[in-house]
């Protein structure tokens, strides 16, 4: 289950950020401090409401000792996904992996409706005309 924790599937933009910065030990303050941006630019990264440029992307990954591909899709040098706790109970890992395949399911139905809503508006457009 860690293996694809932070997968596109499994995980946003966000997700990683979050993650990442956790993994550094910083809060959002301090990441955004260094980064030099508001607070709310940084929570909004980590809610996928906003995307940071190039030039921030860049110092974030550097910061964080990741990748930015990593923290873009996922793949690289990242951080690693939780580690099953061998005192948990099974019914619980099994719960929280369930919630994570609805969670992909759910932004894999969403992404189908975006495209879905893009087909309607160009087939709209074209009777129009």
């Amino acid at each position: 289950m860690a293996d694809n924790w932070y997968s596109p599937e499994a995980a946003t933009f966000g997700d990683r950020v979050a993650a990442a910065r956790e993994k550094a030990g910083m809060s959002q303050i301090q990441l955004a401090k260094r980064l030099g941006i508001k607070l709310g630019t940084l929570q909004g990264w980590e809610e996928d409401t906003k995307e940071p440029r190039a030039n921030k992307l860049q110092m974030m990954a550097g910061l964080l000792n990741v990748s930015i591909m990593w923290l873009l899709n996922g793949e690289g040098d990242g951080v690693e996904g939780p580690v099953e706790e061998s005192n948990v109970p099974t019914a619980i890992n099994d719960i929280l992996a369930e919630m994570r395949d609805l969670k992909t399911q759910m932004t894999q139905g969403a992404e189908r409706l975006a495209r879905l809503e893009k087909k309607l508006r160009l087939t709209l457009k074209e009777i129009e005309q």
